[in-house]
């Protein structure tokens, strides 16, 4: 791939056994993952989970320790950056300020000496809704604009895979909720391969057709939003993807259909469908918005679990919803959203509630006792000044 070409079509993107080690410690570990061609893909996680460093591997802005990368079929491991079927959209815009804007969509395709880069400049700015302020300079239009702008620039180079690292943070809160949507529906018209790195979870779950919860260089949990939100794996998706209620306990009996757990005062049914572990030490769960306040007992239920009695230590408006912190004996502080209808019980800080929510809606993780290190630590002065002489030497070499 000597000369990277137009893509017609998004390619797959394949990372086979990727380790990136740098002096002092080890960044990502034994990495597998295939995103399929034309796909929308959130890589989701942390500050220094691995994420970034994942894309830069991708882009050829950063070489793996071992590992190889393929981009429809093609093993591009050694190749340059710029000969990769991949263009890059960043935070911040990085548009040419002495330009229009048409120039600035167009510069990479006249340094390609790509034939008509203005018609194929103006199409792209008409795909982001913005070939009306053409002739415009950056300083002129809007955060948001700005960034389309970028986006336009990336895609009509027609890359096979399309990154962006955090693309939308530093627009306002209203403005990237709206972008989230002319992402999506952009990447559905030119059906490119989108690789999205973000920490932000709603705009992961808003945009991806799938998502990777990655964690200390690895990958935790992959699926459809709604998967990993709705069935978390371990305590880490669980709380970074949303809010959870969890509680510990050991698995007291079993049927065909689930498992009930002894939690403090509370015996607590999952059905075994949405239960990793069915018997021994186990941790459960809830989402907060799936949770019910009563002001007096529930009456017991095959249904319905029920933890209480327990004291409001909080209560916080956020518009759609009004958010309790109950402290419960036994259970620590549960979390309940309810959704501001008009429905549900008056209660206040230090009054006395129960809480419930169906079985159906419970979850079982498939967390260990004790996480073992993924990756010992390498923070010797020696292994830090071998690495910087042979980088001393790869510069050299090529000057």
């Amino acid at each position: 791939m000597a000369v990277r070409e137009f893509a017609e079509r998004g390619a797959d993107l394949e990372l086979v056994g990727i380790q990136k080690r740098f002096p002092g410690f080890t960044a990502i570990q034994d990495l597998d993952l295939k995103i399929p061609a034309g796909s929308f893909f959130a890589l989701l996680g942390p500050s220094g989970c691995g994420k970034t460093t994942t894309l830069r591997l991708v882009a050829g802005l950063e070489e793996p320790t071992q590992g190889r990368i393929l981009i429809g079929g093609k093993d591009v491991t050694a190749t340059r950056s710029h000969e990769r079927p991949v263009n890059t959209v960043f935070q911040s815009y990085a548009l040419f300020p002495h330009m229009s804007i048409i120039e600035n969509v167009a510069f990479g395709l006249k340094r390609r000496r790509i034939g008509d880069p203005l018609v194929k400049a103006h199409e792209a700015l008409k795909l982001v809704e913005l070939d009306h302020l053409a002739q415009r300079r950056p300083q002129q239009l809007s955060g948001g604009q700005q960034q389309r702008v970028a986006l336009a620039r990336a895609i009509v180079n027609r890359p096979a895979l399309l990154l962006l690292d955090e693309p939308l943070g530093a627009l306002d809160l209203k403005l990237r909720r709206q972008m989230q949507l002319e992402l999506k529906t952009i990447q559905e018209e030119v059906g490119l391969t989108f690789l999205h790195v973000t920490h932000d979870q709603e705009e992961a779950m808003t945009m991806a057709d799938t998502v990777a919860v990655m964690n200390k260089g690895a990958i935790e949990q992959m699926g459809a939003p709604e998967e990993l939100y709705d069935l978390p794996k371990t305590a880490f998706v669980a709380n970074f993807l949303g809010q959870s209620n969890l509680f510990a306990g050991e698995v007291a009996g079993a049927t065909d259909t689930a498992i009930t757990v002894d939690v403090g005062t509370a015996r607590l049914i999952v059905p075994k469908a949405r239960a990793h572990r069915h018997n021994g030490a186990v941790t459960v769960g809830v989402r907060p918005e799936k949770v019910s306040l009563h002001t007096e007992r529930p009456v017991d239920s095959a249904e319905r679990n029920v933890v209480g009695p327990g004291r409001v230590l909080d209560v916080s408006f956020s518009g759609v919803s009004t958010q309790y912190m109950v402290d419960v004996p036994g259970h620590g502080t549960i979390l309940v959203f309810a959704q501001n209808t008009g429905s549900g019980p008056s209660v206040g800080v230090g009054d006395e509630v129960y809480t419930s929510w169906l079985v159906e809606h419970g979850f079982g993780l498939d967390d260990g006792a004790v996480e073992a290190q993924r990756f010992a630590p390498d923070d010797s002065t020696t292994s830090i000044a071998a690495q910087r002489r042979d980088d001393l030497v790869a510069e050299l070499e090529e000057g």
